[in-house]
């Protein structure tokens, strides 16, 4: 005998589908956020272009032949393996469909999103020069890196054998442009390369001979710092023999050099970090932006008139609580990640209590200039010289990710100091054109996509 019909109530009830969160970027600040996301009951997915995290802090180091890219790079799916309700998506993002609230990307999928975390971060900007991005390369990403390593050792490599005295001169130039910290960490670490790393490896010439020249438009380098830290990181600049020029901007910029001031300067190797825009998710999203291109968010970094979007690190325009902009810095993005995380994972577990704003901590400000020598502004206080450097050195390893590269990189940093060696000098892929010139246009696609 059959019995009694179950009742419909108690019949199994599909599954409600988990709330969807896309963190756009991989970055400090996209990190953060899926971090703060672990616990919550979500699906969250990481969406970057390149399948690794740069601690792009010490890419000039990559950049001038000290550490490998292996030592300031980690697999994204490595840092997010042990958190289960992430995902990680290699691709490149080309926009957002405001209407189905979906991310596009460039092999033709789309990610629906509930909540959206936009950590896209910036390129350079030549200030509508991108015809000069060809010969004068910034510093960004690992490739960047590497290619400025390849320019900077095929220099020599060139110089070693050229007849043309001339021509000489042009190769033994290296021209850095701005002097913010890339700037001057850039034009410090080449002059330390030339004047000590190499300086018996070759015969025919005379490494120390180097000209680096440092080219600033503004009065003064590093200008978020104390004019007085200013005035020192100037004189550590010079004593390792940069000729620093200030208010000079840079007029014209070729394969053959940069004219500055109606002056030219022949140099084959130029390194542009005079500047930088956000990426185009303001483009994206139809929103406000500053004119470098950074989105307008609220104090929460939510975006006005897009709910569930958030908006971090470089991509966004933000002042702080003394009126001025917040850094585009590391520690202020992964703060920007954990903040909009947090608010996030509270609006999914139905514990929101409004919007808080964001409030940046400021950890201070470190440059460093060469072997032994940097200058720091922590919580009111300034160093220089050795103290800020050891501070620098302790403050870097600290934030590395994983104990491997913390001691492998501070070995080398302690190697380095002690002999004056580098041991990443390798010239990889194809050898730089020295005389190439620069490409009428960058590729459009290449400014539509992050």
């Amino acid at each position: 005998m059959a019995g009694p019909p179950v009742p419909h109530s108690a019949a199994p009830r599909p599954a409600a589908p988990r709330p969807r969160v896309v963190i756009v970027g991989a970055g400090f600040g996209g990190l953060e956020a899926a971090r703060a996301l672990a616990r919550a009951d979500a699906d969250v997915t990481v969406i970057d272009r390149r399948n690794y995290h740069l601690f792009q802090p010490l890419l000039y180091q990559v950049a001038t032949a000290a550490l490998s890219p292996a030592e300031i790079a980690w697999p994204i799916r490595g840092l997010l393996s042990q958190q289960r309700n992430a995902r990680v998506v290699m691709c490149r993002v080309t926009g957002i469909d405001r209407e189905d609230r979906a991310v596009l990307t460039d092999d033709g999928r789309r990610f629906a999103y509930d909540y959206l975390v936009l950590a896209t971060g910036a390129r350079h900007a030549y200030f509508g020069r991108e015809d000069w991005a060809g010969v004068a390369p910034g510093l960004k990403k690992v490739d960047d890196a590497t290619g400025i390593r390849a320019r900077v050792l095929t220099a020599f490599e060139r110089a070693e054998t050229c007849d043309d005295p001339a021509e000489r001169d042009r190769l033994l130039t290296f021209v850095v442009v701005g002097a913010g910290p890339t700037g001057v960490e850039m034009a410090g670490a080449i002059a330390e390369l030339a004047r000590r790393a190499l300086a018996r490896d070759f015969r025919h010439i005379d490494p120390k001979a180097t000209r680096t020249v440092l080219v600033e438009a503004g009065p003064r380098v590093l200008p978020a710092f104390d004019p007085r830290l200013s005035e020192k990181a100037k004189a550590q600049l010079e004593r390792l023999g940069v000729e620093v020029r200030l208010r000079s901007p840079v007029t014209e910029c070729s394969a053959e050099g940069v004219c500055v001031g109606g002056e030219a300067i022949g140099a084959r190797t130029i390194v542009w970090a005079a500047g930088v825009m956000a990426s185009p998710a303001a483009r994206w999203l139809g929103a406000p932006a500053d004119r470098a291109g950074r989105l307008l968010v609220a104090p929460d970094l939510s975006v006005p008139g897009h709910p569930g979007v958030y908006a971090i690190g470089d991509t966004v325009s933000l002042p702080g609580a003394d009126g001025r902009p917040v850094p585009g810095v590391a520690p202020a993005a992964e703060q920007m990640g954990r903040h909009a995380g947090r608010a996030i994972a509270a609006r999914i577990a139905a514990r929101y209590r409004g919007a808080q704003a964001f409030r940046y901590r400021d950890e201070g400000s470190i440059a460093t200039i060469g072997r032994g020598a940097a200058v720091a502004e922590i919580r009111g206080v300034r160093l220089s010289g050795f103290a800020a450097w050891m501070i620098w050195a302790v403050a870097h390893i600290w934030f590395l990710i994983g104990a491997r590269n913390r001691v492998v990189v501070g070995l080398t940093w302690a190697w380095t100091y002690l002999t004056h060696r580098r041991g990443a000098r390798l010239i990889t892929g194809p050898a730089p054109a020295m005389t190439e010139t620069a490409p009428e246009r960058a590729p459009k696609h290449r400014a539509d996509a992050a």
